[in-house]
């Protein structure tokens, strides 16, 4: 495939409308009962103090270690590290290495590769490059990030959706053309992929499913779905949607459930389930109205909870305060309290990621950054099991373990094509008996890069140096749920 002609990408630019269309993020005063219910209903602030100053907190990334790498929107990352007991609330902020001094985007295609690096691709802004083709690659042992080409002929990426595919590679879209690429991380390089694309990929979101497939719900050409078969590197029509999704040229996250839905939720009122058993779309519940307003999520995030629910953040018509924040069961929507600034807030501006605990982090491009725990269980029946792992371990070695359920059943965040937060890829947890101290093991080499799949994966972990000796226990955690520990013993 090749690059889309010159009007074309003029004509999408000129959608984007730039400067962003955004608006700044309002700083109305957090009242003290703002506050209050926020912690009521189980939001915590972040103890440490924030690094992010005027730029704020934005897109947050589960690295393979245990620990949290959150842009503040410009050059610089930050890791959170959860302490000793395993607490990201009482966790502690380190700076990252900085990315390459041309590059510092704002709304860009990012994905954790199978070796544990971070590869970060495009940006709606870097720097007032609009829609630039710049990428980088980090890797998180030697602190370091690496500049990547472009794919060949791409002047633009731009906010593009990104998957990594079953078998480890990387996909991404372009705000621009028509074409996908293919991350050869060896070389550096591209392939060309997604013959018979019906538009390009501007503001897609892009769900990984159990059979490798990746579904989007197309903006440009709606009311039309695609799927993208790996294994021909082409997309085909997965259905017409039952309701209009988008508002503004604009649609919310799509998730996939335990069950096998993916819900997609709209930019409009309205919201639609994709059964992936059946191969169709049925209609979903639309969003409810509060306070007189009708929600949507014209750009936002969701994030699939322990339990099979996803947690949402929605807020009125276009860019507009105030944020509410969503739980949907698989039929009905109940409304939550929110964080403190969520009188402040707009969907869009809001990022959740589900941490190794279970719980959420949340952040809304300001220096407030918020830990959620969701009162609910912890579906067992998607839990990873171990299968295979050496009984004793001794301190800065690597070894492998195997298992089911690594990948768990779903990429479990979603946002669109700003914003890519998958976690499905298996971290390894250590904790010592007597001392009740947590560390995380740093995970890499994952043999599998999809979901839902019963078959064995393997992956290979580094036993941290500081880990306590004598007798622990060793978990795999997959999105939020931890396997059955086992029993080892740390020299």
């Amino acid at each position: 495939m090749g690059s889309a002609p010159c009007f074309i990408v003029a004509a999408l630019l000129a959608l984007h409308g730039f400067p962003p269309s955004r608006p700044p993020i309002p700083t109305h005063r957090v009242t003290i009962a703002d506050v209050m219910r926020a912690r009521a209903a189980g939001w915590q602030q972040v103890q440490a103090p924030s690094p992010f100053g005027q730029n704020g907190a934005g897109t947050e990334l589960l690295m393979t270690d245990g620990s949290v790498m959150v842009s503040d929107n410009m050059q610089n990352w930050y890791r959170l590290i959860p302490d000793k007991h395993g607490s990201y609330v009482n966790g502690r902020w380190k700076q990252a290495g900085p990315m390459p001094p041309d590059y510092g985007p704002l709304y860009f295609a990012s994905a954790l590769l199978s070796d544990g690096k971070l590869e970060i691709e495009g940006g709606e802004d870097n720097q007032h490059d609009i829609e630039t083709n710049k990428g980088a690659i980090y890797d998180p042992v030697a602190d370091v990030w690496t500049s990547v080409a472009p794919p060949n002929g791409w002047a633009h990426i731009g906010d593009a959706p990104s998957v990594v595919l079953a078998d480890g590679t990387l996909m991404i879209g372009s705000c621009c053309y028509i074409s996908q690429a293919l991350f050869d991380e060896a070389s550096l390089s591209w392939t060309l992929t997604g013959k018979g694309k019906a538009d390009s990929s501007s503001e897609e979101g892009w769900t990984l499913l159990p059979d490798g497939e990746v579904l989007t719900v197309d903006v440009s050409t709606e009311p039309n779905s695609e799927l993208y078969n790996p294994r021909t590197g082409a997309w085909s029509f997965a259905g017409t949607i039952p309701v209009d999704l988008t508002q503004s040229s604009d649609i919310g996250p799509q998730i996939l459930r335990p069950n096998g839905t993916v819900f997609a939720a709209g930019g409009s009122r309205h919201t639609a389930i994709y059964q992936t058993h059946r191969h169709r779309w049925i209609a979903g519940p639309d969003f409810p109205i509060v306070n007189g307003q009708q929600l949507d999520i014209t750009d936002g995030p969701a994030t699939l909870l322990t339990n099979g629910d996803v947690l949402m953040a929605a807020s009125p018509g276009v860019f507009n305060p105030p944020m509410s924040m969503l739980v949907f069961d698989g039929s009905t929507f109940s409304v939550i309290a929110g964080p403190p600034n969520s009188s402040n807030d707009s969907s869009y501006n809001i990022r959740l990621l589900m941490l190794p605990t279970g719980q959420v982090l949340e952040t809304d491009e300001s220096d407030d950054v918020e830990v959620y725990t969701p009162h609910v269980g912890r579906d067992r029946a998607i839990a990873p099991t171990i299968t295979s792992v050496s009984t004793t371990l001794t301190r800065g070695d690597t070894y492998q373990i195997a298992g089911t359920l690594f990948n768990g059943v779903s990429q479990a965040n979603a946002y669109g094509d700003d914003d890519q937060q998958a976690t499905n890829y298996p971290l390894v947890r250590i904790r010592n008996v007597v001392t009740g101290r947590v560390f995380y093991a740093r995970t890499h080499d994952h043999s599998f890069m999809g979901v839902a799949s019963t078959a064995t994966v393997t992956t290979l972990f580094d036993v941290p140096a500081d880990t306590d000796v004598g007798a622990s226990t060793i978990e795999v955690i997959a999105n939020g749920i931890p396997s059955d520990p086992v029993a080892v013993t740390i020299d």
